[in-house]
């Protein structure tokens, strides 16, 4: 196993840990198509939800976690990040556990635009 699937799998583990201690309710990991199937599997067997965007460049996207947030983001019916309007975007920005404040920045700095 290479080094760099070793981390990505490990920054997986490590978000899982959290989802089970409650420390998190959304996860975010964007990682090598290869490790999928993997991530799937364990995802199933922890019972959370999950939603995989493929990316152009032969990664992907998994969204995991506790099914109201997960719920959340299937009602925006997004294909791509890049497809959010700026009120998607701080919504998942404030589901993933990011700084609120700066959320706040981002969807002040898009709306501008």
């Amino acid at each position: 196993m290479s080094s760099e699937k070793r981390n990505e799998l490990s920054v997986f583990f490590h978000m899982l840990y959290e989802l089970n201690k409650g420390l998190r309710s959304l996860a975010l990991l964007t990682t090598s198509l290869e490790n999928r199937d993997l991530i799937e599997e364990r995802l199933e067997k922890c019972g959370y939800e999950c939603i995989i965007e493929e990316l152009k460049s032969g990664y992907i996207n998994v969204f995991f976690g506790i099914k109201e947030p997960i719920d959340v983001l299937k009602k925006f019916k997004k294909n791509s990040l890049k497809d959010f309007t700026p009120e998607e975007d701080f919504i998942l920005g404030i589901l993933l556990g990011y700084n609120t404040n700066q959320q706040c920045k981002r969807y002040l700095t898009r709306k501008a635009s």
